[in-house]
């Protein structure tokens, strides 16, 4: 017998066989060797492998859940968009096309199917580069990342061997994968693991992204378009590229006929229809509680850091205070009046630049100056050098831009100097309103549009609260100070003298409409008519180091310049901070923190559970009397709170409230409280120099007061909410003072509380 043309001898063949069983035993010994040598990494020759601990709690980078006190997905924390399914959730059609068109042989194998992988040598001499994965192998890649930088060890930069070490891994990893656990489970990590394209990580996001329904509700063809899109994400598109997804879902159908997984007939009905859609991406920008979403990031971040959470892959489900349906009231209340306020602005200034100082003067060069604040500045600056011509006519040279506008986004051609002067233009608003037992907020609205304005005008926002202030100084005055609603001051031209950074100073202040009408009035009809004289005498008795102290012990925490127009409202605060204060009045006496977060859990296990500070701020007796002093705007003639007699909001309800104008009608605020919510509004510019220039519409009874009454009608009118009309409890304490106290009606004025804060 000849072989290469070599005779065959018995001597040879002899040789040849002991070579064979050689190689045969080196290969038997080698290869187990070999595996061993890869999983422990051998003098780090391989690069690392899962830990037995990774194996058998795999971590799956799971998106972060955000929910409303009723219930709803309010927004999610991601890096990879991803909700995990239980494998009862995965509808079974899903599961015979996966298995179709990925592994059909995947519930007899052990993690290695040695015929698809033999056969992978087959194709490739065919041309044909499919690959010889199994499911358990595919997902061990996307769990682990055998074949990322910090997975290679020495060998691993080395070309060829690189590859084979990797499949190696792979093959280990699945195989101690499938001694872990059992083959639904596996098939339900693979589903929740794998990359469907669109930002779309796993079956529940993909479901919900491209056909806006649940896993169970998708009908085979959907499910054949989704495990289709696993061979090419974005070549198989069905929003890209549709023509290839129709044919993509169809070899998917027809793989399932194959093995009897479908029948002709539904085959034939499902390969027909058309590919159809509900595109549906999640958006940081759109949806409700925009604003809050983004202080609940902020907020979580830091809590994460703190305590070891990644908010972005560790799953956690956040559950807030906030209740979708007063949300989107709020929402709705403020937009509504948002768009008939920027009408009248525009007629207001009828084309003029609203940038003007506080006597109604231009402001040379506004414009000018602001933009050099802003980024696209800073790039200009950077890229031509800080020549100034250079930069001038890259900030005027006009491109297209999509911008907002109460009647929908539009599409224009602006320059960077045409767009801050159109966005100089809007008003901006905030809502947020508060359980003052629970001090849960209930709603939060930080602006206008948080896609083009992001910054938050409820907690991040800092401006002057005009009246809204004095509560503090007639809190003082009644709990300390022994003062009652009934007592009486007189309306007069007031000189305050009192010393500051050891200077003599002189403040008097002037009543809105600049006229004092010499009466005696009572604290009630002071408040409730918002008379600057009389809360500057009282701040002058008691002290503006006590209105400030109160203040402070009510829930303030900005800083506060105790000077004898604190109780006007001449410090910066936020919204936030004076809503939380306000509930101190309801809620007998005690400030609540406002809270956010009731409770964080990770897989069921509550992790974090809101503690919200308390603290005794005044007496029960002093906290009803001031809620007393509230209902005043109302009750009393001429209260600066009388406009919500337009709302259908009264008939049997008690209504306490604040106007507040800061100097320059630059700001525009209402604080109110009914049983159930204390609600805070405010309305104003961008920056102090663009406002009204006239009480007429400038003031906060008609700029923030409105949104308050909007925001109570449609509270009241949703029976889902059982809230309701009535009144305050009633105190549990005796009232040793007087706090009915009758006005003349010589003192009705007409309502008007703008302040004079300036020294």
């Amino acid at each position: 017998m000849k072989i290469f043309g070599k005779e065959l001898t018995t001597t040879r063949i002899q040789k040849a066989r002991k070579v064979l069983r050689w190689l045969f035993g080196l290969f038997i010994v080698g290869l187990p060797l070999y595996f061993k040598a890869v999983e422990y990494n051998f003098l780090y020759l391989f690069g690392s492998m899962p830990s037995l601990e990774s194996l058998e709690n795999p971590k799956i980078p799971t998106a972060s859940e955000l929910y409303t006190s009723d219930g709803v997905l309010l927004g999610r924390y991601y890096k990879e968009n991803r909700s995990p399914v239980t494998y009862d959730e995965i509808p079974p059609k899903m599961i015979l096309a996966l298995l179709a068109t990925e592994d059909v042989r995947f519930y007899e194998h052990s993690g290695i199917d040695l015929i698809a992988t033999v056969s992978v040598f087959w194709y490739i001499a065919k041309g044909d580069k499919r690959g010889g994965s199994t499911l358990t192998q595919q997902l061990a890649k996307n769990l682990f990342k055998t074949r990322e930088a910090d997975a290679k060890g020495l060998l691993g930069h080395v070309p060829l061997i690189n590859t084979f070490i990797s499949k190696t891994k792979e093959w280990i990893t699945a195989i101690n994968l499938e001694s872990s656990f059992s083959k639904d489970e596996i098939l339900t990590m693979y589903l929740n693991t794998v990359d469907f394209g669109s930002n779309a990580f796993g079956i529940k996001t993909a479901s919900k992204t491209f056909f806006k329904k649940m896993p169970h509700e998708l009908t085979v063809d959907e499910s054949a378009i989704l495990i289709g899109l696993l061979k090419a994400p974005t070549f198989y598109s069905p929003l890209k590229n549709p023509e290839n997804a129709f044919r993509r879902r169809n070899t998917v159908l027809a793989q399932m006929v194959k093995y009897d997984f479908l029948t002709q007939s539904e085959y034939e009905q499902a390969s027909q229809k058309p590919i159809s859609v509900n595109y549906t991406v999640e958006n940081a920008e759109t949806g409700a509680g925009t604003y809050f979403r983004s202080v609940v990031n902020t907020y979580m971040e830091k809590w994460c850091a703190e305590n070891g959470y990644d908010l972005y892959a560790d799953g956690l489900k956040i559950y807030t205070t906030i209740d979708s349906r007063i949300q989107k009231h709020g929402e709705d209340a403020l937009a509504e009046h948002l768009k008939y306020l920027q009408k009248e602005f525009y007629k207001h200034w009828q084309g003029a630049d609203p940038w003007t100082d506080r006597r109604n003067n231009p402001l040379p060069n506004y414009i000018a100056n602001t933009i050099k604040t802003l980024p696209v500045y800073k790039v200009l600056a950077k890229k031509y050098a800080n020549k100034k011509d250079s930069i001038e006519i890259a900030l005027n040279q006009k491109k297209k831009m999509r911008v907002f506008s109460w009647n929908g986004e539009r599409d224009t051609l602006f320059s960077s100097i045409d767009s801050l002067k159109y966005y100089k233009h809007y008003l901006h608003a905030s809502q947020m309103s508060m359980d003052p037992i629970s001090g849960y907020i209930k709603s939060w609205v930080g602006g206008i549009n948080y896609k083009y304005f992001q910054y938050d005008h409820v907690q991040q926002a800092k401006r002057q609260p005009g009246s809204t202030f004095k509560v503090f100084v007639y809190a003082a005055a009644i709990d300390e100070g022994g003062y009652s609603p009934c007592d009486r001051l007189v309306d007069k031209y007031t000189i305050i003298r009192y010393k500051e950074d050891g200077k003599d100073k002189v403040w008097s202040p002037h009543n809105a409409d600049w006229n004092f009408t010499g009466e005696s009035m009572t604290l009630r009809y002071a408040i409730g008519c918002s008379i600057n004289t009389i809360a500057a005498q009282l701040t002058e008795k008691i002290g503006w180091e006590t209105v400030a102290k109160y203040a402070k012990k009510m829930g303030i925490t900005s800083e506060l310049k105790a000077v004898p127009s604190i109780g006007l409202g001449s410090n910066n605060v936020s919204l936030y901070e004076m809503v939380g204060a306000y509930g101190t009045f309801v809620n007998k006496g005690i400030w609540t923190e406002p809270t956010f977060i009731t409770r964080i859990e990770q897989k069921g296990r509550v992790i974090m559970s809101a503690k919200p500070q308390k603290r005794g701020a005044m007496s029960e007796e002093s906290a009803f009397l001031m809620t007393h002093m509230l209902k005043g705007g109302l009750q009393e003639p001429g209260g600066t709170s009388g406009r919500l007699y337009r709302y259908n909001i009264l008939g049997g309800n008690e209504i306490g409230g604040k106007t507040g104008t800061s100097s320059g009608h630059a700001d525009g605020w209402y604080m109110g409280i009914t049983k159930d919510l204390v609600s805070g509004v405010w309305v104003g510019g961008d920056d102090l120099s663009i406002h009204f220039r006239t009480s007429d519409i400038g003031e906060g009874s008609k700029l923030a007061l409105p949104i308050f009454g909007l925001f109570l009608e449609k509270v009241y009118a949703d029976s889902s909410l059982n809230i309701t009309k009535g009144a305050f409890p009633a105190p549990e304490v005796k009232i040793n003072k007087p706090y009915w106290c009758p006005t003349p009606r010589k003192l009705v004025k007409d309502s008007t509380d703008v302040e004079d804060t300036e020294l």
